[in-house]
């Protein structure tokens, strides 16, 4: 394990210099698309009233302006004056300078300033692999490990004994586990980018062991998980929820946690539990309508298997799960597993349109109207929107009474988002565990309703959200491992703390501000913090600073959204 220098990113910017690059001025560090919105937040108690923007290198002015006028911000304590630059169109290099405030770190403007960003926030599931040796290759030599968790059993709580299946699957976070809750909504996730914007999505090169056959690669990389997933079903079509050690390990790579990987059940006969035998049942009907054109015997294969997971849920509506005595991994527990099966009917009918489908999701979508707003993103225990949006876009029955809930809400969120500091859609109450997927979930939010009604708001508000978690914040840091110049650098993530090498595994989203003080590590930030700064960069913070695969779907799926303009 590498020793880190670990220090609060909060003590390192108060001690910055205002002439250090961002100090005062953030940015997007990835850069802006030529013909989108472009805005810099600039906080600084000086009195200049104007930015300029300048080449990168010769620093010859490109635009100059007047900054906006100031916004409290109260999440982050900050007054911030925006610099909008949008006019500038030429695609290269800059930086935006104000006097006071300093230097903005170096960003691009062009047609393409996210594509790198989307590949390694994608490519990064590669590095997440259960089961086999990784190597990110000479891109990023030192990346590796060997093939880990190749032996599985059945955990007592399981209903069986002896050897079990394990095989494949994504390392859920910074820990080794594999849970079949998170896999859904994260596997999900992707497979919606691939579906709405799988014009760009479905052509990037991820450079990983399957790349160059006839399917895209992305649909290769997830294809590593669904198969993970369809070991975890049993013969009646229900799922057990996780395969785990009992307890974390330490900060070890992958292939040297020789603890037992655990087939986890509910403890008591039927022993899988319902919503995790329903979030497959979603995510397998739509692998089954993708993968037809490339694997139609997998996605025959995914549909069976779909289709026998929902009728278990009709025997089995409500089976919990919670940890059974002597595991202390991730539960993923969820009290109510309603809207998961309204999910897998809306996914389902999507994929089959039978009647079943149908019935089900139209006898039980209203009691999930709520569900429908401007500050409910969807997240592991409430999928419901998933469910109420897929329906929409697929123009199911009665859609027209859910799409106008959809954009109504959109309207709300962009119009909030707007009149934020640093115009990211987060509210005071979204600065937990996880806010940036949050921010991000908010962003696909966005982006779906501008599918369903095509409307600059609702683009620009979404790529707000994009511009937060690259380094438009009250930390003028781009939460995304290796992107953009003053990127996190310790996330809470057991192959980045355990190998040899300076910098984190890339493309890695980090949990972000967390106003909760969830971990001991956060009681070094000072008492009265803005929620927007609980933040610490450093590997022991994992309430703020883990990552986790359904952090990465929403990020994956915001940026293909922007890279498509679609």
């Amino acid at each position: 394990m590498r020793i880190r220098i670990v220090f609060s990113l909060l003590a390192s910017l108060s001690a910055a210099a205002a002439e250090e690059p961002g100090a005062g001025v953030r940015v997007n560090q990835a850069g802006y698309l030529t013909d989108a919105p472009k805005v810099a937040a600039v906080v600084s108690a000086g009195e200049g009233r104007e930015f300029t923007v300048r080449q990168a290198g010769t620093g010859k002015e490109a635009f100059r302006g007047k900054l906006s006028p100031a916004v409290q911000d109260a999440d982050s304590g900050d007054t911030v004056r925006p610099a909008d630059f949008s006019a500038l169109r030429k695609p290269g290099r800059y930086f935006v300078e104000v006097a006071g405030a300093g230097k903005s770190s170096e960003f691009e403007i062009g047609p393409r300033p996210y594509d790198r960003v989307f590949y390694l926030a994608m490519r990064s599931y590669y590095g997440q692999r259960c089961g086999t040796d990784v190597d990110l290759g000479p891109e990023f030599p030192g990346y590796r490990y060997e093939a880990c968790h190749r032996e599985g059993a059945w955990h007592p709580s399981s209903g069986r004994e002896g050897k079990a299946p394990s095989v494949k699957g994504w390392h859920d976070a910074g820990d080794y586990g594999r849970y079949v809750v998170n896999s859904g909504i994260a596997t999900g996730t992707l497979l919606w980018t691939y579906e709405l914007y799988g014009d760009k999505a479905g052509k990037v090169r991820l450079n990983i062991p399957e790349s160059g056959d006839k399917t895209p690669d992305i649909l290769d990389e997830i294809r590593w998980n669904l198969d993970w997933m369809m070991t975890m079903q049993d013969a009646d079509g229900g799922v057990w929820h996780k395969q785990t050690t009992e307890r974390f390990c330490g900060f070890v790579m992958p292939h040297e946690d020789t603890m037992t990987s655990y087939v986890i059940g509910a403890g008591a006969a039927p022993y899988k539990s319902t919503c995790a035998t329903a979030d497959f049942a979603a995510v397998m009907a739509i692998a089954a309508r993708l993968y037809r054109p490339f694997d139609p015997q997998f996605a025959r294969k995914a549909l069976e298997a779909a289709e026998r997971a929902w009728r278990w849920t009709e025997q089995n509506p409500a089976v919990l799960f919670s940890n059974p005595k002597g595991v202390s991994t991730g539960a993923y527990g969820d009290r109510d597993c309603s809207d998961e099966r309204l999910w897998a009917a809306a996914e389902l009918w999507r994929t089959t349109r039978a009647r079943n489908y149908e019935s089900y999701f139209l006898g039980n979508w209203e009691k999930f109207r709520p569900q429908i707003a401007d500050d409910r993103p969807p997240a592991w225990p409430q999928v419901a929107p998933l469910a109420l949006w897929g329906w929409a876009l697929s123009g199911g029955p009665g859609a027209e009474k859910i799409r106008p809930l959809i954009l109504e809400a959109a309207d709300r969120l962009a119009a909030r988002t707007a009149r934020n500091g640093y115009r990211v859609s987060l509210m005071r109450k979204d600065y937990i565990w996880g806010s940036n997927a949050v921010a991000a979930n908010y962003g696909m939010q966005l982006l779906v309703a501008h599918r369903l009604h095509p409307k600059p708001e609702y683009r620009a508000a979404a790529l707000d959200n994009l511009h937060y978690l690259l380094g438009r914040n009250a930390l003028l840091l781009s939460f995304v491992s290796q992107v953009g110049a003053n990127p996190c650098r310790h996330p809470h993530h057991r192959p980045s703390g355990a190998d040899k090498n300076p910098e984190p595994w890339p493309g890695l989203l980090a949990g972000g501000p967390n106003a909760r003080r969830q971990d001991p590590a956060m009681k070094k930030l000072p008492e009265g913090l803005p929620p927007a700064k609980m933040y610490l960069d450093e590997q022991e913070s994992y309430a703020t600073n883990e990552v986790a695969i359904n952090w990465n779907a929403p990020l994956v799926f915001l940026l293909a959204g922007a890279m498509s303009g679609r």
